[in-house]
């Protein structure tokens, strides 16, 4: 892998891990450029999955903070009751997980642009849903926390938006705006560092074909993109305007499908 293409796929890993345009999606697109199965490289994964995580705990440090001394005052409290909610948001991605992993991995091996394209679709179908007026709107549930990661589960197929999946069913459900990119955000947080810890323990490191500087190049360019592509999207959200983002998602589908 050239620096560029290192560059690339990192700002593509950064900004689409927020944005909710999928970046499983666009990393297979990318894959699919630069003919480079980078993805997969274990050291490739770990650094740039890594770098969105770090980027989602320094824009939300404050809030992870509070969290934690809540939890130690060790009695029922907001903290907690948050802490719980993001627990049973996870439950549907982990039966997925251990129960689907093979399967799911299926949909990552050859050249399946066009079933990517046909999931771009359906998340600016998603995106589009929000138009749907609330009267109302509502702090999170824990019924809200299950609905919102069936929806997470989803997106573990390329193509569907994590955080576009995640936000426009909280959406929908009528949950305040203000909150859902941070639910959003935070709940996918346990989920990535179990999988790269998973990935640590059976992967094999002695076995990459990357360079060093493409390596680094691909980690800071995902952090810094992911830094502002996190602090963009909790605007967006506040404002319920991500429903824009779906002509995006429908240009890189038709693409995808069409010429890939």
């Amino acid at each position: 892998m050239e620096w560029y293409e290192a560059l690339i796929l990192g700002l593509i890993q950064g900004l689409t891990e927020f944005l909710p345009v999928s970046s499983s999606g666009h990393i297979e697109i990318g894959k699919a450029l630069f003919d480079t199965d980078a993805e997969n490289n274990l050291y490739f994964s770990v650094l740039v999955h890594g770098a969105t995580v770090l980027s989602t705990i320094i824009i939300f440090r404050k809030d992870i903070v509070k969290i934690i001394s809540g939890l130690f005052k060790f009695k029922y409290n907001e903290e907690t009751s948050y802490t719980s909610k993001i627990i049973v948001s996870m439950i549907p991605v982990a039966i997925v997980g251990l129960f689907f992993k093979d399967f799911v991995e299926g949909f990552y091996s050859g050249n399946n642009m066009a079933f990517v394209g046909s999931m771009l679709l359906i998340t600016a179908t998603l995106l589009c849903l929000t138009l749907i007026k609330r009267k109302k709107e509502r702090e999170i549930t824990f019924v809200d926390s299950f609905i919102i990661g069936i929806a997470q589960a989803f997106a573990v197929l390329p193509g569907i938006s994590r955080s576009g999946a995640t936000i426009s069913t909280g959406i929908l459900l009528g949950n305040k705006k203000a909150n859902l990119a941070k639910f959003s955000f935070l709940m996918v947080l346990v989920p990535i560092l179990g999988e790269n810890f998973l990935e640590l323990i059976k992967g094999d490191f002695d076995n990459t074909s990357l360079p060093l500087n493409s390596l680094i190049i691909a980690f800071f360019a995902a952090f810094i993109s992911g830094l502002a592509a996190c602090k963009v999207m909790i605007n967006i959200v506040k404002k319920g305007k991500i429903y824009w983002f779906a002509i995006y998602c429908v240009i890189m589908g038709l693409i995808a499908i069409l010429f890939l």
